[in-house]
């Protein structure tokens, strides 16, 4: 287990992390959430004393990392996969390790198979592509067998089949009971695997919560109707005393805080044919962008747009190009149509 206790650091007057406490528990896979800039990189370090918190404590199964008498058989880390000597091999990198906390040498060669890189393991790494080099930095998180394992990004630049390697890799570990906490930008990845997770903006907590608690408090759920007889499906709605939203351009009526067994149930009653009973939910990324609304610190803008000037000289749509050179097919339409 991760504890984290009034977890305060600043740098200058700028306060990166705010008074955070939270638990990271075994047996599930917690994700850790929150805009750029909101404290994620520097909470990850200064729970392994790669950073020293300005206030509070974080400690590894009631200890400081700093404590842990060889710290790769409690927690493994992937936060940065660029950290490994490019002179030295895979297996070189990996021995290393192995060695300055008393780990098998046949552990790395398990290791290196089990990411997938037995075939390069006495290659330099620094000829390692981005996706081989993030296998590495699995591989060195994963060579004390920990009961703890923390990932940030994980899935940076590996390709299909590695990152659904990497998800199932992280639930399977979970299932064993051990403690699983991933960082990650890509809301599609984390609503695939993570079952909790923790929510930061601005270095302050904003959610502790399950997955599906989350997405249900930070987003509208509602049921999708759709039929041929809509005005006479309206009535018996109504008449229910239940509230429908026609959507004109989808001809569809949307209805909150309704079960779709109730709403499909009361269609047959009155023998309405339906074409669409769906519910409908947010999307981990709505929920979050919701959730993260007011603690974005970096906006960014189109050319021209949001209040950001375009480049002086340079056309508003596009600053790479000169304003006085036309677009692209610009006056094609025009012209196709005079020549006729």
């Amino acid at each position: 287990m991760i504890e984290l206790e009034g977890l305060t650091k600043r740098f200058g007057v700028k306060t990166a992390v705010d008074n955070l406490s939270f638990q990271v528990r075994p047996g599930v896979v917690t994700g850790f959430l929150g805009p750029n800039g909101a404290g994620k990189s520097t909470t990850m370090r200064m729970m392994l004393d790669l950073d020293n918190p300005t206030s509070g404590t974080v400690r590894i199964d009631g200890k400081h990392y700093r404590d842990l008498p060889e710290p790769l058989k409690y927690i493994g880390a992937l936060l940065d996969a660029k950290a490994m000597n490019g002179g030295r091999s895979a297996y070189n990198n990996l021995l290393c390790l192995a060695q300055s906390n008393r780990i098998p040498r046949s552990r790395v060669s398990e290791v290196l198979d089990l990411v997938g890189l037995t075939a390069v393991a006495n290659k330099k790494s620094k000829g390692f592509s981005l996706g081989m080099g993030q296998r590495l930095g699995i591989a060195s998180a994963l060579l004390g067998d920990p009961e703890i394992l923390m990932f940030d990004e994980p899935v940076n630049g590996l390709d299909p089949e590695g990152i659904l390697w990497i998800r199932n890799l992280m639930k399977g570990l979970a299932a064993e009971g051990r403690t699983i906490f991933v960082s990650s930008h890509l809301m599609s990845e984390m609503a695939l695997t993570a079952e909790h997770l923790v929510v930061i903006g601005q270095g302050k907590l904003l959610a502790d919560l399950s997955m599906a608690d989350f997405i249900q408090q930070n987003s509208r759920s509602y049921v999708r109707m759709r039929s041929p007889q809509q005005e006479r499906l309206k009535d018996v709605l109504h008449e229910a005393g239940i509230d429908a939203i026609s959507v004109p351009a989808t001809g569809t009526l949307e209805i909150d805080g309704v079960e779709a067994e109730r709403l499909g149930e009361l269609a047959a009653q009155h023998q309405i044919v339906l074409h669409e009973l769906s519910p409908q939910r947010a999307s981990l990324e709505e929920a979050f962008m919701r959730m993260t609304a007011d603690s974005v610190e970096y906006h960014a803008h189109a050319p021209g747009a949001g209040g950001v000037p375009p480049v002086p000289g340079m056309a508003a749509d596009n600053p790479a190009r000169p304003a006085d050179v036309p677009a692209w097919g610009a006056g094609f339409e025009a012209q196709r149509k005079g020549g006729k």
